[in-house]
């Protein structure tokens, strides 16, 4: 089995930069995932944000996930439970509007590392975004001006955590899915495994790796590639021992943003994706979801005569 891509990005600056660029161009082609070290987050950051991330769990929704299990009986089960996730989530949304301040529960350091932790995620995700043009030989910010719409991209974080399950062969930490959106940071638990990715019909472990953010490309990347880069499917598997942490951050399209292959990657003027508007895909993705992709896909080819094409290098 090959290697999961680990990708060294202080490389990009000297003279391994054009071997950097085609391990992330054979990650993206070939995987769908990738981990990044010496990305430019500061470790310290990171150390900050997992220590108030895990306290915050303790203190105000450990117990509230207990008595859920209790209510549910899930203790107990027998068979295969399919329409639930063994998982404590909250949504952090950064743009285009934050709702940090809105939240209950947060205490105001928490509240401003996550506004700081954002800051930095944003900027490596459009620093991503540019290599992936360059890859693809695509004019730089062709990726981020898709993504704007008419009042930027949608950022938002989903704080998870994975307590210990007893039941882990009947219940998923959370169950197989491609992600409908952009480009996904995630930055998880280096101790407490758990997440897998679906490769050659092969579930494969992603390494925890201390201070790495995982990389993992969503739906309408593979649109706007017209399949040259895919969404991949992933999980998540519940242990037996151990809370398992998980910060997944999603730069999206913005509501209004019109997605389709960039003409540059239409061969033969031969379009195999749709073009649509991203909130109608979202709106069909959340009935969705555990779902295979392509019947989304193939459910927007029907809407497409209602959309007006838009340049995004015009309209930028």
């Amino acid at each position: 089995m090959e290697n999961f891509p680990i990708i060294n990005l202080e490389n990009l600056n000297g003279d391994e930069r054009s071997n950097t660029l085609k391990m992330i161009k054979d990650a993206c082609e070939n995987w769908g995932f990738f981990e990044l070290v010496n990305h430019g987050i500061p470790h310290e950051v990171m150390d900050t944000v997992e220590k108030l991330t895990k306290g915050h769990y303790k203190k105000c929704m450990e117990q509230r996930f207990k008595e859920l299990v209790a209510s549910k009986g899930l203790e107990a089960v027998q068979a295969e439970v399919t329409d639930l996730d063994w998982e404590s989530t909250f949504f952090l949304r950064h743009l285009p509007v934050s709702n940090i301040s809105q939240l209950p529960d947060l205490d105001d350091e928490y509240r401003e590392v996550m506004r700081d932790f954002a800051k930095r995620l944003e900027k490596l995700a459009e620093e991503l975004l540019d290599l992936l043009c360059e890859n693809l030989g695509l004019e730089k910010g062709y990726l981020k001006n898709t993504f704007y719409g008419s009042k930027g991209p949608n950022f938002g974080t989903k704080v998870s955590n994975y307590p210990p399950c007893p039941k882990p062969d009947l219940i998923k930490g959370l169950r197989a899915h491609t992600d409908a959106g952009g480009i996904i940071l995630l930055f998880q638990d280096d101790k407490v495994s758990g997440l897998q990715l679906l490769k050659d019909e092969q579930w494969i472990d992603v390494p925890p790796m201390r201070h790495s953010i995982v990389v993992n490309l969503g739906d309408q990347l593979e649109v706007i590639t017209n399949g040259k880069y895919k969404s991949v499917m992933h999980r998540v598997i519940a242990q037996t021992d151990g809370t398992r942490m998980s910060l997944a951050s999603f730069y999206n399209p913005g509501n209004e943003a019109v997605i389709f292959p960039a003409p540059a990657l239409i061969e033969e003027s031969k379009q195999v994706y749709p073009k649509f508007v991203f909130d109608d895909y979202m709106k069909l993705y959340a009935g969705l979801k555990f779902q295979a992709k392509e019947p989304r896909f193939e459910a927007m080819k029907a809407m497409e005569a209602n959309v007006e094409f838009v340049d995004p290098i015009a309209s930028a």
